[in-house]
Order: C-alpha cells, then sequence, then structure tokens
C-alpha cells in the first residue's frame, strides 16, 4: 500500500499545506484513538508538543478527535519527544502523540505516535492507521465523549526519570556546561535537570516564541553554541533539535563531536563495565567507517541499518542490543529509553567527563574519522539510477573502494534528491569517486 500520510517518522509537512493540517490531525485523532480502543477500560492518549506556533492548532484539532471517539486526553504541553514515549508508558496510556516537526523549520509540523509500551509505532500499525483516514469514523455516543486535562507535573516527571538514568552518588558539580536548547521542547526541562546535578549551566536556546524553533540555533546550527563556549570558557556544549530525541556536542575547544563518537564512548564504557548488550552497537549506513574500525579493534561490532532511527530501533530490540544511533544524533540507550533521548544521551557523556577527569577535546577523540563526502544531486524525474551508464560509473567507484573504503547511494523518500556518500583513506580518492557519480547521475536524468 503506497503511503499518502506516515513517512519514515510519522506525518510531517509545512503546516496548511498537504497532509499537514488541522482537518488531517482531528482525523489522525479518530482513526488512532478508535485503533487502541482495546478492551473494556476507559482509554487515554497522552499529547505532548514542541514550541512551534501551529502546535496550538494541531493540539486542539487532535484533542477533538480523539474525544470525539471517545478518548480521553492527557496534555503535556511542551515537552520532549522521548517524555511523550516515558509517560506514555508510565500513565498506562493507551496511545502518545508528539507534535513536532523535529529540527524542521517552524513553518513544518508533524505527529509521532507511539504504543502502550513507549514505542514508535509499527508498520503494520501505520498502515491500519492510513487506511482508516480515507473512512468516515464511527463517533462516540454523546454520553461517552471522551474528556481533556493537563497536568502540571509532567516536566517533574521527566526530570526525575532523567536523573535516574544516573548513579545516585554522582554529581556535576565543578563542570561549566552550555546548553542550546533550540528554542525547542527542552527549554525547560533540560537546564533544570543539569542544574539540579550540581553543573553551572549557561542556557540558550530557552526563550521559544512560536516562531524561532531551531533558527540559527541547536544541533543543526552550531556556530551559536560554539561561539557561546568559547566566550564562556565552559567545559562543554550540549546542542539539542527542536524535540529534543537527538544532541550534538561541542567541546571546550569548541569542536563538533557528532553521533559516531558519542556512540563510541558510550559503548565502550560499558564494555569495560561488562554491560553492554549484544556485542556492539547499532548505527545506520552512514556512520563512519572509523566508528566499525574503533569498535572491532576492541572485540565489538557494529550492526548497520538504513537511515532512520526507528530502523536503529528495530535492529536493536530484535538483536538485544541496549546502544544505538546515528551520525546526525539520535542516541538510542534502552537501558533508559524507548526512543531517541538528548537529555539521557547527554548525561552520559557528561558522567563519562566527571569520571575520567579528561577534558571534553581528548574524552570525546574516540577515533579518527575516515575522510568522508557526502553530496546531493537534484533531478528533474526519472530514474538515473536505473541507467546503465550510471551503474557502469558505480560499478567502478566500488571496484575503487573495495577493501579500503565504502560506498552508499540511496534517494530521498521525500524530495528528488540522490544522496551520494563514498569514505576511506584516500581523500582525493573518495572526491573523485562522489563526483563521478554525480556527474553521472546529472547526465542521465
Amino acid at each position: 500500500m503506497a503511503r499518502k500520510f506516515f513517512g519514515t517518522d510519522g506525518i510531517r509537512g509545512r503546516t496548511n499545506a498537504g497532509v499537514m493540517t488541522a482537518a488531517t490531525a482531528m482525523k489522525v485523532g479518530q482513526a488512532a484513538g478508535t485503533y487502541f480502543q482495546r478492551g473494556d477500560h476507559r482509554h487515554r492518549v497522552v499529547i505532548g508538543k514542541d514550541t512551534r506556533l501551529s502546535g496550538y492548532m494541531m493540539e486542539s484539532a487532535m484533542v477533538a478527535g480523539f474525544t470525539s471517539v471517545g478518548m480521553d486526553v492527557v496534555l503535556l504541553g511542551p515537552m520532549p519527544t522521548p517524555a511523550v514515549a516515558m509517560l506514555t508508558r508510565s500513565m498506562r496510556a493507551d496511545l502518545g502523540v508528539m507534535i513536532s516537526a523535529s529540527h524542521n523549520p517552524f513553518e513544518d509540523n508533524g505527529i509521532k505516535l507511539f504504543g502502550p509500551d513507549g514505542y514508535k509505532l509499527s508498520d503494520e500499525a501505520e498502515l491500519s492507521i492510513e487506511a482508516m483516514l480515507e473512512q468516515d469514523m464511527e463517533l462516540a455516543d454523546a454520553t461517552h465523549v471522551g474528556r481533556a486535562r493537563r497536568i502540571e507535573d509532567a516536566r517533574g516527571r521527566y526530570i526525575h526519570a532523567v536523573k535516574a538514568s544516573l548513579p545516585d552518588n554522582l554529581r556535576l558539580d565543578g563542570l561549566r556546561i552550555v546548553i542550546d536548547c533550540a528554542n525547542g521542547a527542552a527549554y525547560h526541562v533540560t537546564p533544570s535537570a543539569l542544574w539540579e546535578l550540581g553543573a553551572e549551566v549557561i542556557a540558550m536556546g530557552v526563550e521559544p516564541n512560536g516562531k524561532n524553533i531551531n533558527l540559527n540555533v541547536g544541533s543543526t546550527h552550531l556556530d551559536a553554541i560554539k561561539a557561546k563556549v568559547r566566550e564562556t570558557r565552559a567545559d562543554i556544549g550540549i546542542a539539542l533539535d527542536g524535540d529534543a530525541d537527538r544532541l550534538i556536542v561541542v567541546d571546550e575547544k569548541s569542536q563538533t563531536v557528532d553521533g559516531d563518537q558519542i556512540m563510541a564512548l558510550i559503548g565502550t564504557q560499558l564494555a569495560a563495565r561488562g554491560e553492554l548488550r549484544g556485542g556492539g552497537v547499532v548505527a545506520t549506513v552512514m556512520s563512519n567507517l572509523g566508528l566499525e574500525r574503533h569498535l572491532n579493534a576492541q572485540g565489538l561490532t557494529l550492526e548497520r541499518t538504513s537511515v532512520g532511527d526507528r530502523y536503529v530501533l528495530e535492529r536493536m530490540r530484535s538483536g538485544g542490543f541496549n546502544v544505538g544511533g546515528e551520525q546526525s544524533g539520535h542516541m538510542i540507550l534502552t537501558d533508559h529509553a524507548t526512543t531517541g533521548d538528548g537529555t539521557v544521551a547527554a548525561l552520559q557523556v557528561l558522567a563519562a567527563l566527571v569520571s575520567s577527569g579528561k577534558p571534553a577535546s581528548e574524552l570525546l577523540h574516540q577515533f579518527d574519522p575516515v575522510p568522508q563526502i557526502l553530496k546531493n544531486v537534484r533531478f528533474a524525474g526519472g530514474k538515473p539510477l536505473e541507467a546503465q551508464s550510471v551503474k557502469d560509473v558505480i560499478a567502478d567507484a566500488e571496484a575503487r573502494l573495495a577493501g579500503k573504503g565504502r560506498l552508499v547511494i540511496r534517494p530521498s523518500g521525500t524530495e528528488p534528491v540522490i544522496r551520494v556518500m563514498a569514505e576511506g583513506d584516500d581523500a582525493a580518492e573518495v572526491e573523485a569517486v562522489v563526483d563521478a557519480i554525480c556527474n553521472a547521475v546529472r547526465k542521465a536524468a
């Protein structure tokens, strides 16, 4: 079945255009509410959102949808995506909803759904709800319409949960930390959690106005936090995205530390304590070859999946792994969370920093990444990857990199773009390989 609404991470798009409308949000509430009404108990859904302007509209529409089919609604207000997942499970709710477009600009919005176990929905569940969106839903009798209420202690519950991911005797005293919350969902909870653990907190990106989420701040715009780390002589900088399910770290020298280095640190530290499960780490095809070599040298494996944190989590669950993530900053630590959690991952990094006594630039430089180049080729139409001329160039590139590098070519799932990534020990050869493939795609398009 071709998907009209759900993509690789829920429903997402520009507000009031295409599928991302209040009408769609209400329909999703009705369909998902109907799908998850199982048993005779009073059914409940938990709804959180980030700070973008359209969140109010989408939240109200979803409340209307859920209550119209007889489901009670608990509103959390602005909260990180992992907080919604956690509270869905802890409150014994039937369903959780996060209204967010993650790292996208404020004009976009999205809907992510979580099952009662706190995990994102399976493909099967999404397809079932997708089919229901094209149908008229049976509404509840007037005597069974749902109620909506807002809880005031959601922030405190989440702060307590993330702090519990650290040993009780560990404190962050003496650490000067810059935290950039991207004017997003974590603008209150993450600075509070760090302060409660004893850190000196310098917060930025904590003044959301509905339109400034991810605007020149956060994990996808690092210039601001790098400047602040230099200005304040901080020990480390933590940058989250709009819904706080990913992070990028900046060391005391204002150098970027990506998800690969963070996975290397957390994975090897857990392995040293005998707490790493699955025998290695799960990452995507985009993670650097240097990470794979680093883990292999310590007797650990790197399992690769397709791009997308949901695929990482699926492999983690099937293989019994407890550390996984993406180079872009999604960190999934299943000992503490059911989805990517930037704050939990940041605390593991900070705990290692305190325990080691080393500067961040030394601790977080776990391996030397091999040269990696990623280029995007936009095309007007057709299927250029099926052209024989392109296939021949790709085959030649694979032969050149055999045994000393990797090649990943994948079409975008949302736009007419082909992403070409290559990596290897010889930077000049890597660039030549990528350019050759890009040129072949352009000629064939």
